[in-house]
């Protein structure tokens, strides 16, 4: 029977995970977890406890347990077995083999606690500060859009969809099947673009445009041009127009006056806000019903576009790479699990920008 890793043994171990490029590593190496520590205890600040009972956890590394399941996409189930089972997560959290590690129901509570606090906001603004204090201001700009974050599908009867829709509970459903339905996600068509393909015969019939139902919430963002983080965020259910969102993304810290986003944004009210703000619209222009567009607004989209498929990188690394779905249930849920992955990719991003500075 082998006997129990020694400290040699795990340094090894540790050595070889530094060696191999351990991601966990270079994050904790840019981000000072600790600065997160004030606004954690005032979120779960409560009533003087009861004597008697295990004592609580501490606040950082319940945080840093909620960044590593937006990293991998992470039940609280999973959670807690990956934490038990690999010492890369055991490293980042600074606990040993021979540590308590928190259990899922104690991961659960810790989320709905920063649900109740609504704490998802001064997480992420603590750490804007930390950017700009660093040096990375936003600047050049920015590029506002949006995404659908799927949930789990609702399988209900046409009544209950007509309750849901009217604000209404449906009258048959009991309170445990309430706890577990969610009304707030909406659906949503995604159109993709056929392409056709270079030297395809012209008389050949045309490919069909594609429409996706989609089922869930939406996170609308807007990034800096110069750096690409992550400055404004908001979630609503996935059937939100875009475009009315666009006031509440626009960040007046930006030293540049430029905004670029697609044609959903683009409408009069939006051009006369950006307008009286002093900024300058680089949104997309639309094609008037059964005409053709311009070739000189074609042109003109051509280039904004370059600059604004920027922000399709950031919904790139948070769905392929980060797996972002929505299991919970509600708005409120899904804004911390949305907000979560926003800071946690603009953690990534500092890491890269901080990487790519470094002297070779």
């Amino acid at each position: 029977m082998a006997g129990q890793p020694g400290f040699f043994d795990l340094s090894d171990r540790y050595e070889a995970l530094s060696a191999a490029g351990d991601p966990l590593e270079r994050l904790s190496a840019v981000v000072d977890f600790e600065l997160f520590r004030g606004p954690l205890v005032a979120a779960l600040r409560r009533g003087p406890r009861n004597k008697g009972g295990r004592p609580p956890f501490d606040p950082v590394l319940m945080f840093k347990i909620l960044v590593l399941q937006a990293l991998y996409s992470l039940s609280d189930e999973a959670t807690e077995f990956q934490i038990k089972d690999r010492l890369s997560f055991q490293r980042f959290l600074g606990v040993g083999l021979e540590g308590t590690v928190p259990d899922a129901t104690t991961v659960w509570l810790f989320r709905e606690r920063l649900v109740t606090a609504k704490a998802i906001d001064r997480l992420f603004a603590r750490f804007d500060v930390v950017l700009k204090d660093q040096g990375y201001l936003a600047m050049g700009g920015q590029i506002i859009d949006a995404t659908v974050v799927p949930a789990p599908k609702q399988r209900n009867t046409q009544e209950e969809k007509t309750a849901i829709k009217e604000g209404r509970i449906p009258k048959e459903w009991t309170p445990a099947k309430v706890r577990q339905k969610d009304r707030d996600a909406r659906w949503s068509i995604k159109y993709s673009k056929a392409k056709v393909q270079e030297g395809a015969d012209p008389r050949a019939a045309k490919p069909v445009d594609l429409a996706i139902p989609m089922f869930g919430y939406k996170n609308h963002i807007g990034i800096d041009r110069a750096h690409g983080l992550i400055r404004t965020w908001d979630v609503s259910a996935a059937n939100a127009h875009d475009g009315a969102r666009l006031p509440d993304l626009i960040s007046k810290d930006n030293t540049a006056s430029g905004v670029w986003a697609d044609t959903a944004y683009r409408s009069k009210k939006n051009e006369a806000f950006l307008a009286k703000g002093m900024f300058t619209s680089n949104i997309h222009q639309k094609r008037l019903p059964r005409r053709p567009l311009p070739e000189r607004i074609a042109r003109a989209n051509a280039r904004r576009s370059k600059v604004r498929a920027a922000v399709e990188h950031v919904f790139a690394g948070q769905k392929h790479r980060m797996g972002l779905v929505v299991r919970t249930i509600g708005i409120a849920r899904a804004t911390i699990k949305i907000g979560m992955a926003n800071l946690v990719y603009n953690f990534q991003r500092l890491a890269w920008l901080e990487g790519r500075a470094a002297p070779a």
